[in-house]
């Protein structure tokens, strides 16, 4: 069972990695085809539909691959009844947290308040 788990999360490790290639590339480029940095730029730019579904794909992308980078280490290197279980559940609630700040965000700059 538990051997099942780890290919499931090395697969979704592998591809979040691939995926962020291309997504990364997409934004690179964007980034520097933009006019202007300006916030009304890319605020412009953000509200796009295509710009703002593929920037939500790469940061929510990003955010997942970080999670289960963090994972694998607090797993091979936390140790102890207590701390292990504790560090895994905060890692899982920072990480929602940084994808809800962030897609807050991505709304509120692409859509304007």
């Amino acid at each position: 069972m538990s051997s099942e788990k780890g290919s499931g999360h090395w697969w979704a490790q592998r591809l979040t990695a691939v995926a962020l290639l291309f997504l990364g590339l997409w934004f690179l480029i964007s980034v520097v085809t933009l006019q202007s940095y300006q916030y009304d730029a890319v605020s412009a730019w953000l509200s796009q539909p295509w710009n703002s579904i593929l920037m939500l794909l790469t940061f929510a992308t990003l955010v997942y691959h970080s999670k289960l980078g963090v994972q694998i280490v607090i797993e091979d290197y936390v140790h102890g009844q207590s701390i292990a279980p504790v560090s895994l559940r905060l890692n899982v609630m920072t990480h929602f947290l940084i994808a809800a700040a962030g897609i807050y965000a991505i709304f509120n700059v692409g859509f304007g308040t």
